[in-house]
């Protein structure tokens, strides 16, 4: 009761900043980088008539949400066999960079929005085991004999340790690649500390002050609303919690974004109809990418939320950048 409460309640209160920011629009501006014009929503003088975009086309926002379920809901079974293909296998060396930034210790808590089919949440998992045997290995290699105190203790603090044990959320907004991550961490027989969680990035269905790590890879740029995903990042993100976004942005080196653009134009859509069979959705994702915030822009978003100690980092010469931030 009290959580649906709350829920009531943020709604209320955003619904009353969209309508003080689509008052203010025409009135005044924000210099600087934080809001430059292909990050703002576009608003007109009727609130019912606000729109936004939906790759390269223009949509009023109610509609974009539902098609971009639609984009993931035909797309969810050939997901990760496209990542690979469009990638060429890299957007896993990606990940993986992403987690040794993040260096996660045993007993963090991980919300991974726009989680999908669970490759964070799984390299997660994963990377903390990893972790805790190197403890284990650490201690043994110590070569002393645990004296009865010791191993009295061992026994009054399991019960602790298990409280303490890691914890991935993956959440969601979309059923279809929830269903195909399960499958997948099922077929892995990775079970414990994983759970699958139906969510909407604007509006997330926890309390706050719940998690240790909030990250979301490749899925803010398809949010409706950047800022309120941001915002509710923050929410449920304990003090001292960590913000972390992967996500294609600006290529930096002139030659590089050529043969960037040159590529994702002419050959990603084409290896979505062949692998799987849906042209247009791939069309979509080409142009999301384009439409995005660059790293500085998207860094002034960040630190509008509310984080600190923002920074980001450019791989593969930009095409993707890992950007991370603090809540204090």
């Amino acid at each position: 009761m009290a959580a649906s409460v709350k829920l009531l309640v943020r709604r209320v209160i955003r619904l009353s900043h969209r309508n003080i920011f689509a008052a203010a629009a025409g009135v005044s501006g924000r210099s600087g980088c934080c809001w430059a014009p292909s990050s703002c929503r576009c608003f007109s003088d009727a609130a019912g008539d606000r729109s936004t975009h939906f790759g390269f086309e223009t949509v009023p926002e109610a509609e974009k949400a539902k098609r971009v379920y639609q984009v993931f809901e035909n797309v969810a079974q050939k997901y990760d066999v496209m990542n690979d293909a469009m990638s060429l296998g890299v957007h896993r060396l990606w990940k993986d960079a992403l987690l040794h930034v993040m260096h996660p210790q045993p007993g963090a808590r991980l919300l991974d929005v726009a989680g999908g089919t669970g490759d964070i949440a799984l390299r997660f998992l994963e990377y903390v085991r990893t972790q805790q045997d190197r403890q284990k290995r650490r201690a043994a290699l110590s070569g002393q004999t645990p004296s009865w105190q010791d191993v009295s203790n061992n026994y009054s603090t399991e019960d602790e340790q298990e409280s303490r044990e890691s914890r991935a959320v993956v959440c969601d907004i979309n059923k279809e690649m929830l269903k195909v991550g399960k499958e997948k961490a099922d077929g892995l027989d990775i079970r414990a500390g994983l759970s699958w969680v139906v969510g909407d990035a604007e509006e997330l269905p926890f309390d706050d002050d719940q998690f240790d790590i909030y990250t979301i890879a490749f899925g803010i740029r398809n949010v409706t609303h950047i800022d309120q995903a941001l915002q509710e990042a923050l929410r449920v993100l304990k003090p001292g919690g960590r913000f972390m976004c992967l996500e294609f942005s600006k290529v930096t080196n002139p030659v590089l974004a050529r043969l960037y653009e040159a590529y994702s134009f002419q050959m990603i859509p084409v290896l979505g109809e062949v692998i799987a069979g849906d042209w247009k959705s791939y069309q979509y994702l080409v142009e999301s990418i384009r439409k995005f915030p660059d790293q500085e822009e998207f860094k002034c978003m960040i630190e509008d939320a509310g984080f600190y100690c923002v920074q980001y980092y450019n791989l593969t010469g930009g095409v993707v950048a890992l950007h991370s931030g603090f809540k204090l």
